[in-house]
């Protein structure tokens, strides 16, 4: 069974967090996958950086630059990640654009990921038809869980189609926004939560952007299985570097 279909098992609330791969610095990617584990992080989104990242905020997107400047790329994220399942065990998904997946090779792609323990995939602009009629074969040869995220907006037909399509959690996107743009979690989002909590779908829902300290942590998990922050980690490893990770995570739980 996948990992992450195994962590999703666990009677718990789960705290997921995202990062840029190559920031601050290029060679840090691995030393923040080690920590964020010792620390008690349930599963970790590697951000491939990309040029025009539509679903990001200002923090996102400034990160991704900057990596894209130390030199980061696919090639270069699959060698820093080659032994990564020597030293990590906790779920490693990849969260990017598809275009540098379709420029290196969709099958291509999906075989480096399982040959160094990647368990899934986040693409925010791979439609879920898409997926479906023309990749979910080849994902699934490579043991890859593809993750879809939902907005308020989204239509109970297609949150439906989406659960019937998934096997693994679905990314309750928390307001149709950009990353990092919320605040806190606001009675509008809460109902959103318990509506699409009610709905009874088969996969679990973790719930992502304006999760940024305990309080929205809490609040987001009430009617979800888990939260994902991004966009605050970040902030945290631009303003503190990534000797400092312990204090986040204690911060948070």
């Amino acid at each position: 069974m996948n990992r992450i279909q195994d962590k999703l098992k666990e009677d718990k609330k789960l705290l997921s967090i995202y990062f840029t791969a190559g920031y601050p610095a290029l060679d840090n990617t691995v030393r923040i996958i080690q920590d964020l584990e010792k620390n008690g992080v349930d599963m970790i989104e590697i951000g491939l950086p990309f040029s025009d990242p539509l679903a990001d905020g200002p923090t996102i997107q400034e990160s991704s630059t900057a990596a894209l400047k130390n030199g980061m790329s696919t090639e270069i994220l699959f060698q820093q990640l080659k032994d990564i399942r020597q030293s990590v065990s906790i779920p490693l998904l990849i969260m990017g654009y598809f275009n540098p997946m379709l420029q290196y090779g969709v099958e291509a792609f999906c075989k480096k990921c399982k040959d160094i323990g990647i368990d899934g995939l986040i693409i925010p602009d791979l439609p879920v038809n898409v997926y479906h009629e023309t990749y979910q074969e080849t994902f699934e040869k490579y043991g890859l869980i593809n993750v879809f995220l939902i907005t308020p907006q989204t239509s109970e037909e297609r949150i439906r189609h989406i659960d019937d399509v998934s096997k693994g959690f679905i990314y309750m996107v928390s307001s149709a926004s950009v990353t990092g743009s919320s605040q806190g979690v606001e009675k509008a989002q809460t109902e959103y939560f318990e509506r699409i909590a009610a709905m009874q779908l088969s996969n679990p829902q973790i719930v992502g952007f304006g999760i940024h300290n305990t309080e929205t942590f809490r609040a987001a998990t009430q009617a979800a299985k888990g939260a994902i922050i991004g966009s605050a980690f970040i902030k945290h490893l631009t303003e503190h570097g990534v000797s400092s990770i312990a204090k986040f995570i204690d911060e948070i739980r």
